[in-house]
C-alpha cells in the first residue's frame, strides 16, 4: 500500500512531535498515545516561553487565544498561533506554530503541524494534519464508522486492518481540503493534493492529486 506511511505524508521537521512520530510506521498508530506524549513534552517546555494556565495546558506567550475559546487538557499551543472565538479544544491536542484554529472549530486527539489552518467551523478528531495543510470552511474529519467497527484503510483492492475504532484523517503536507467536505474514517490524503468542495472522501488519495466529484481522482499537472 502506497503513500500511507508517516515518511510518505509528513516533513517531521515541522512539528514538536517529530521524535514521537518516528517511533511508528503508520500515522494512525500514534493516535493512542497523544495524550501521554503531550503531558511529557509539556514538562520540558521552557517556562520563559510558555504560560501554564491550567494543569497540563501550555500556551506559547506569543499565541493569541481569544477569551471565549475553551482549552482542555492536555494541550500545547505553539508560537504565533491564533485560537479564535469559541474554538473548542477538547484535549489531547498538540497545535504547532503559526496555526489558525478558527471560529467554533473543535479539536480532539490531534497532532496539528506548523502553519496549519482550520479557520471556520471544522471538526478535527483522531487525526493528524500535516505542514501547511488547510481545511476549508465546514470541512470535517469523521472518526467513527456508522457500524462502530474498527477502521480499515482502503486503497483500490488493498485493505489494511488498523485494529482501531476511532481514526479520522491523515492529511499530508500542503493538502487543501475544500469547503464542506467530509473525510470519512481512515481517509489518507497524500502530500500536495486538493479535495474539491462538498466532497465525500474515503480511502487513500495519492499525493499530487485532485479529488473530484464521485470519487474521480486526477493527477496534478
Amino acid at each position: 500500500m502506497n503513500n500511507v506511511k508517516i515518511q510518505d505524508l509528513f516533513d517531521l521537521s515541522h512539528t514538536e512531535a517529530k521524535d514521537y512520530l518516528m517511533q511508528y510506521e503508520y500515522p494512525w498508530e500514534a493516535l493512542k498515545g497523544i495524550s501521554e506524549f503531550i503531558i511529557e513534552l509539556g514538562k520540558t517546555l521552557p517556562h520563559e516561553e510558555y504560560n501554564n494556565p491550567f494543569e497540563n495546558v501550555w500556551i506559547h506567550k506569543t499565541a493569541n487565544v481569544y477569551p471565549t475559546a475553551y482549552i482542555g487538557s492536555p494541550c500545547i499551543i505553539g508560537a504565533e498561533t491564533e485560537v479564535r472565538h469559541c474554538a473548542f479544544i477538547r484535549g489531547s491536542a498538540l497545535v504547532g506554530k503559526n496555526c489558525v484554529i478558527g471560529n467554533s472549530v473543535e479539536l480532539k486527539n490531534v497532532i496539528i503541524f506548523d502553519n496549519v489552518q482550520t479557520p471556520h467551523y471544522n471538526y478535527v478528531g483522531d487525526s493528524i494534519l500535516g505542514y501547511k495543510s488547510h481545511m476549508g470552511a465546514g470541512s470535517i474529519t469523521s472518526n467513527v464508522k456508522s457500524d462502530k467497527t474498527n477502521v480499515v484503510i482502503k486503497q483500490n483492492d488493498e485493505e489494511l486492518e488498523t485494529g482501531i475504532k476511532k481514526i479520522g484523517a491523515m492529511v499530508g503536507d500542503f493538502v487543501e481540503v475544500g469547503c464542506n467536505s467530509v473525510l470519512n474514517p481512515g481517509t489518507v490524503v497524500g502530500r500536495n493534493s486538493n479535495i474539491y468542495p462538498t466532497s465525500c472522501v474515503r480511502g487513500v488519495i495519492p499525493e499530487n492529486s485532485i479529488y473530484k466529484k464521485d470519487g474521480v481522482i486526477a493527477s496534478k499537472k
